[in-house]
Parts: C-alpha cells; structure tokens; sequence
C-alpha cells in the first residue's frame, strides 16, 4: 500500500524561486547533516542565505565533509540546544533574518525562546503549524492545519490557526481560500463535539473574524475535498468538494492525516510555522530533501510578502 513515487518539489514553487532574493534564515542547531543539508539546498536553490547557530566546530567540519564552502556566512557559536534557539531568535529579533529554520535542536526548545515575552518573536497571534501538501505530478495544494503545535485547540485558538493559514494560503497566491473546519460529519451532534466546535468557527469566521476567505463547517474530510462526495450528500455549501485548508479538530487528526498522505500518496509535506514575527520551518530528520527545500522556499515567500 506505500507509494514508490518519489517526493517532489512542487513545480509553481520551483518557478517562483527565480523571482525570489535570498532570505537572510537563522538555523538553530546548524551542527547536525540533516541541518547543514537543508541549509545548503535552500541556499543553492538560490532563497536562503544562512547564519549557522551551533557549535561552530563541528559546523565547519560538517561543511567541509560535505564539500560545501560556508567561508561566505555567518557562523555563531553556541552551546546547547537552549542557546542555540536563543541566539537563532535573537537575529530574528534584530532583523538579521527574515525566517527561522529548526536544525538539530528540538521544537519545544525553538517554540521556547520563540514566544518568550522579552526576547522572542510575539505577535497578537496564537503560533501555528501548517503543512503545505502536494503530490506528484500536481500543484494542487492542500494545507492541514494544525499537527504539530496545538494539541487540542479551543474555539478562540481555532481562530487564530484559520488566520495564519488563509495568511499563508495567501502569501502564495490564493487571494480567498476556502476554508473547511473537520469533524467526522457534517451534521452538528451533541454526541461529536468537534462538530459543534467547527459549526461555531465557522459562523464566527463567517462573520468576519476570519477575512479573505470563505469557511465552513464541520465536513468529514471527504465532503470537504471530493465533489463527488459533496453531492452525494447534496452539500451546497461553497467549500463542500473544493477546501484549499483543513482545519483539523486535534493534533492527533492532522498527525494521521499528513503522514498517511506522505506514505500513501508521496506528497510533500512541507511544514511552516506561522504567527510570529517571521515564519518558522520545522525539519525533522524523516523529512525528505523534496520537503525541508519546500519548506525554505515557503518560508522564504512569506518572509518577502507583504499582504494587505
């Protein structure tokens, strides 16, 4: 049942690389392969320009194992992951860097220093995550937001994680997303909580709480993204068959979701975090090349849009 495909870059936004200036992007914990490896195909794709935050040392010996001269940029020495996360913050902070990129340190470290009061990367907005799916041969997009950060989110931060993925869905050319907040039906039941939640986000947002878009809910998955689903239960709603983002009720549902597109289908999960400052990618050494590249390349894209 696994897909033999390989992961692809998504072509749109290959084509938008040539159009696009490198990005300043820190790296916390830049001292690890799979980090200096996603640094370096950002960089040779021509939308990174990396400031490397680790142990220098080891840094430069990777570098040179891998045949990849890093003379040209910005090394800063740290300590532990702790540190690392810190001074990687610390440049975002300062305007040094216009995105984040996770190395070898762990996202609770990053996400730390990154909403810390005094020192990180706040805004008026809860963080969260989103990942830009695509599969082979299709630049169809589908973002599932959240999987990564919010583990159960109420209403109110249901909100805020529907604004930063219309602001993303935006950043890369989709002007009005549509928009379909998940539960395992489509009719509102006591009995599903989560169903309840998505009708109330989805009148909340309707009512302008979430602009430049167009929400609904609660779908299951397939009333949202089949048309022929959609009909079958004579769903006329304008997201019914055509959603561009799912909102998932609980990480563990996006988990699931994402990761049985990547095996099953080969899509490229490329995962960004939104709501701070600058955007933040969060590798994971599982990751697939195709996914750490388009994760810069998105991240990149949103570092240089400014959206109405």
């Amino acid at each position: 049942m696994l897909s033999d495909k390989p992961f692809e870059v998504p072509a749109y936004l290959l084509e938008r690389v040539a159009d696009l200036s490198p990005s300043r992007i820190a790296v916390a914990g830049a001292d690890s392969a799979v980090a200096l490896e996603s640094a370096r195909a950002a960089t040779e794709a021509g939308v990174c320009e990396p400031i490397l935050v680790g142990d220098e040392a080891k840094i430069r010996s990777l570098a040179d194992e891998a045949g990849w001269d890093i003379s040209g940029f910005d090394v800063i020495s740290s300590g532990d992951e702790v540190e690392s996360s810190a001074k990687a913050v610390a440049e975002a902070k300062r305007g040094s860097a216009a995105a984040l990129m996770k190395g070898q340190v762990h996202t609770d470290a990053i996400m730390r220093a990154v909403v810390n009061r005094e020192t990180g990367l706040r805004t008026g907005r809860r963080l969260s995550h989103i990942f830009h799916m695509t599969v082979p041969g299709s630049d169809k997009v589908l973002h599932i937001t959240d999987a990564a950060v919010n583990v159960a989110p109420n209403a109110d931060t249901m909100i805020h994680i529907l604004n930063n993925a219309v602001e993303l869905a935006r950043a890369l050319g989709n002007d009005c997303p549509k928009v379909a907040v998940l539960s395992a039906t489509e009719s509102p039941s006591p009995a599903m909580p989560s169903s309840l939640q998505a009708r109330d986000v989805a009148t909340r947002a309707s009512a302008g709480e979430v602009p430049n878009a167009i929400v609904g809910g609660p779908f299951a998955f397939d009333n949202a993204v089949s048309p022929v689903a959609a009909a079958r239960k004579k769903m006329d709603h304008p997201v019914a068959g055509a959603a561009d983002i799912i909102a998932v009720p609980n990480i563990e549902t996006g988990n699931a979701l994402f990761k049985m597109m990547a095996w099953f289908m080969s899509a490229t999960a490329a995962g960004i975090v939104m709501g701070a400052t600058v955007p933040i990618i969060l590798t994971s050494r599982a990751d697939p090349p195709e996914a750490r590249l388009a994760a810069a390349i998105i991240a990149a894209i949103v570092a240089r849009k400014s959206l109405p």
